[in-house]
């Protein structure tokens, strides 16, 4: 059942890339009616890959207009018959550099995070289980946050924007083998900063509300004689 569900959604996911393309020869050829298309299918996608890479999702909403913009004047070059999303992320990959090189000429630089891992809603939820998500999460953004910029790109084009390793590489101009070793080595590192998460005393079930308890118990035995 998992598996057919996989492939009809493997189905629609190439139809409306097919679907996607299309429009953007017809947008290339001057059509101004396939623009809405083309902002229907990238717009969220874009948004949160730049909010990813930039931290920010109000600048990321600037970023992403910025991007379109960019699309618009070089629809032009677009190679018809080609594919939309790569040649989009590069795009979008480029704004957020000239953006990035500003804020560093400026000095007001700043770390992207992983909003993708924000820890989930506390309510009616088992708090341990919320609060040990919520350390997750953060150390997962700390992870990515210190990763170098090549990495962690590579790491969010495949494996929060869903792109083939092929389709990461024209983003990022490099060779295929490059991707695969910049995401093998993000996913080293998650898989490290979570392995040493994992061995803390308040990632265990229960560890965080018996070291509660322990430090209760010490205080009340503090002035007792215990044989």
């Amino acid at each position: 059942m998992i598996a057919g569900a996989q492939t009809v959604y493997a189905v629609r996911t190439a139809m409306d890339e097919l679907a996607l393309n299309e429009a953007m020869d017809r947008y290339a050829c001057g059509d101004a009616r396939a623009f809405p298309e083309l902002h229907r299918a990238l717009a969220a996608r874009l948004l949160a890959y730049l909010t990813r890479m930039s931290g920010s999702e109000t600048l990321a909403g600037d970023l992403t207009q910025e991007t379109f913009l960019r699309m618009h004047r070089a629809r032009s070059s677009f190679a018809r018959g080609g594919a939309v999303a790569p040649w989009a992320y590069a795009i979008a990959r480029n704004v957020y550099l000239d953006h990035a090189r500003a804020q560093k000429h400026r000095g007001t630089e700043r770390l992207p995070s992983d909003p993708g891992a924000e820890p989930p809603d506390a309510r009616g939820a088992d708090a341990e289980a919320v609060a040990i998500a919520s350390e997750t999460a953060r150390a997962v953004e700390r992870t990515l946050a210190g990763l170098p910029a090549s990495q962690r790109e590579a790491f969010i084009l495949i494996r929060y924007e869903g792109l083939s390793v092929q389709d990461a590489a024209a983003v990022l101009g490099t060779t295929t083998s490059a991707v695969k070793l910049r995401a093998f080595r993000a996913y080293e590192a998650l898989r490290a900063a979570l392995d040493d998460l994992k061995r803390r005393p308040e990632a265990e079930p229960g560890g965080a509300e018996e070291r509660r308890r322990g430090k209760g118990q010490g205080s009340v035995r503090g002035g007792a004689n215990v044989e």
